[in-house]
């Protein structure tokens, strides 16, 4: 019996020290609870991530405040935690045995003393409650604000007995910042994705499609986001651009990078803390996990806007009360794919159900000027030029932006996420037209679920970037003179259609005096009504052909110039003798196996 139980302790993922490295590891680390939670009573994916959100939030939060203490006491600053005892995990979460001292106050093991199920009765009556009322305080702090709001929809446990309550507990205990590596995983959000990817495949409307890591880091890192820029995400999901912006303002801090004139680094914290980050999220699912994953980021204050982005139906503002109606750096993946009724959507400026275009179009109008954008696009916004919405929408980035460079991202980037489409990193700054575009393709590389994008993949994109270095990968496309030279093109077809129009207002200035003339010639009338109609069409053709020309500007689609093709030189003669001859050893393999049988 005490050898299965040895077993058992050091079969537990993040036990022991050991370090959940990968997306595999972790969703084994929460699969282990969902097992738990599949017994007690909680049945779908839905259900356990719901449950999942707060408790391990308030896991991870103990442990963020237990070390925010420790570093104010080594600076002698004072510290005032957002829960006091007996409302931290470690009061009534953690295992009575992970602390040898029994001196030390701890709930669970006073609860437990007093009988079963009075842990459950403390969390359903007590810490909920308690937790879901923090807003309410005279002088209830930012974070505190946001634990009433990641808790807000929870009522009670899902899980039907303490018993079962109590093995998610010491599961979800093992899960530590220690014990996750910070490179390739990020805290909370990627706790999530492996229950919301199932979702998905299950066809369930809660299933997400997530930015990989290295794409996000690398979009952070290109934008370079300053203190005292305002950072926004239309789409924030769970907040994995402004985390991961947001560990890129701290480590800037920490490494002592200029800050803005009179701004100390308690200050500058501070405004990373309180003042950067704004987002807007609309599932209902999603937006309590953005909230927690982004407090576990060092964001005190994430301003985060509950409803849907497109139509401006809102569910819950009061965190974004105060936001800006423009920002200095938004960074985003947004919904593609998606349909939304056009009637619906406020403010477009071009009308679609493409979610895609309509967010590019909310995203050139949200930045402030002088404002970067980094921004994730499926291929088809690059090279459509069909539907109106696409061309307009484009033209307005390139007529109101500087488009300065687009990254071909391989395809299958999305494939660990559940979505094959391939997709293109847009980066964009308001305040002047494009005239030169910079190009890089990384779509020779051979991306799969396990062969993701890796920092090494963006080592030669950052070293050609600054001077925009042309290379086998990238290349410069001079956007003023394909204009220039699609107007040239377009031009006689212009004169043309303008030279018909001309003749058929003729025919109609004539169909006016014959119409006044008496007798009235209606033949001829009849006949110049005829002309004059073919004459418009054959205008619109000509107009048509223009058209045609002129939008193929905007097909901004990344066709490498610099790759040398490989072409099979070999002529038909060539290729038969070379099928005969493997059709010889084909059929000498055969009647050796046919001797062996």
């Amino acid at each position: 019996m005490a050898k299965r139980t040895k077993k058992k302790a050091s079969a537990r993922v993040g036990a022991k020290g050991r370090t959940l490295g990968t997306q595999q590891s972790v969703d084994a680390a929460i699969y282990a609870a969902c097992d738990v939670m599949r017994r007690g009573n909680v049945t779908s994916a839905q259900e356990y991530i719901a449950e999942l959100t707060w408790l391990l939030f308030l896991r991870i939060l103990d442990e963020t405040e237990e070390r925010e203490m420790a570093e104010a006491k080594v600076l002698g600053n004072a510290y005032t935690p957002s829960l006091q005892e007996p409302y931290r995990w470690r009061d009534w979460g953690r295992p009575i045995e992970a602390k040898a001292d029994e001196a030390e106050t701890n709930k669970r093991r006073q609860l437990r003393e007093h009988g079963t199920g009075k842990l459950l009765e403390f969390v359903n009556r007590d810490l909920i409650p308690h937790l879901k009322k923090l807003r309410d305080l005279p002088d209830a702090s930012p974070r505190q604000r946001i634990i009433a709001e990641i808790l807000s929809g929870v009522d009670r446990v899902r899980i039907d007995t303490e018993t079962n309550l109590l093995d998610v507990l010491d599961k979800l205990h093992e899960i530590t910042q220690k014990s996750i590596d910070p490179t390739h995983v990020f805290t909370l959000s990627q706790v999530y994705e492996g229950l919301l990817l199932k979702m998905g495949e299950k066809g369930s409307d809660a299933g997400q499609y997530f930015t990989p890591r290295e794409v996000i880091r690398t979009m952070v890192r290109v934008i370079d986001p300053k203190i005292g820029e305002r950072v926004f995400d239309p789409c924030c999901g769970t907040g994995g651009f402004l985390a991961q912006a947001a560990e890129y303002l701290h480590a800037s801090i920490k490494e002592g990078v200029e800050l803005p004139k009179g701004t100390s680094r308690a200050a500058a914290t501070e405004i990373v803390k309180h003042r950067t980050f704004y987002g807007r999220e609309k599932e209902n699912l999603i937006y309590p996990i953005g909230l927690a994953n982004l407090v576990l980021h060092g964001i005190d204050e994430p301003h985060i806007w509950h409803g849907n982005s497109l139509t401006g139906h809102e569910v819950y503002g009061g965190l974004y009360e105060g936001a800006p109606g423009a920002f200095e750096v938004i960074l985003t993946n947004p919904p593609f794919g998606g349909k939304e009724n056009a009637s619906s959507i406020k403010d477009a400026t071009y009308p679609t159900s493409a979610t895609e275009v309509l967010f590019l179009q909310q995203l050139i109008m949200g930045l402030a000027p002088g404002g970067r954008c980094g921004v994730v696009l499926p291929e088809g916004v690059l090279f459509r030029t069909n539907e109106e919405a696409f061309t307009k929408t484009k033209k307005k980035l390139l007529e109101e932006c500087d488009l300065w460079c687009i990254v071909s991202l391989p395809g299958g980037v999305f494939s660990a996420a559940g979505a094959g489409v391939k997709t293109n990193l847009l980066f964009f700054t308001r305040g002047k037209p494009t005239e030169s575009i910079w190009y890089y393709d990384l779509t020779d590389r051979k991306v799969g679920k396990k062969t993701p994008l890796t920092v090494a993949d963006f080592a030669e994109f950052f070293e050609l970037l600054p001077k925009r270095e042309e290379s086998e990968r990238s290349w410069n496309l001079d956007f003023t003179a394909r204009r220039k030279k699609a107007a040239e093109d377009a031009k006689p077809f212009r004169q043309a259609e303008a030279a018909l129009k001309a003749q058929a207002r003729e025919k109609a200035d004539l169909v006016a005096e014959f119409k006044r003339a008496k007798p009235r010639d209606s033949e001829a009338i009849k006949a110049l009504q005829a002309e004059s109609k073919q004459l418009l069409k054959d205008a619109r053709a000509e107009a048509a052909k223009a058209q045609t020309i002129e939008d193929a500007v905007y097909d901004l689609k990344a066709v490498n110039p610099n790759r040398v093709a490989v072409v099979d030189t070999r002529t038909p003669s060539e290729l038969l003798t070379e099928i005969e001859a493997k059709g010889v050893e084909i059929a000498a393999a055969l009647r050796e196996l046919r001797a062996i049988g």
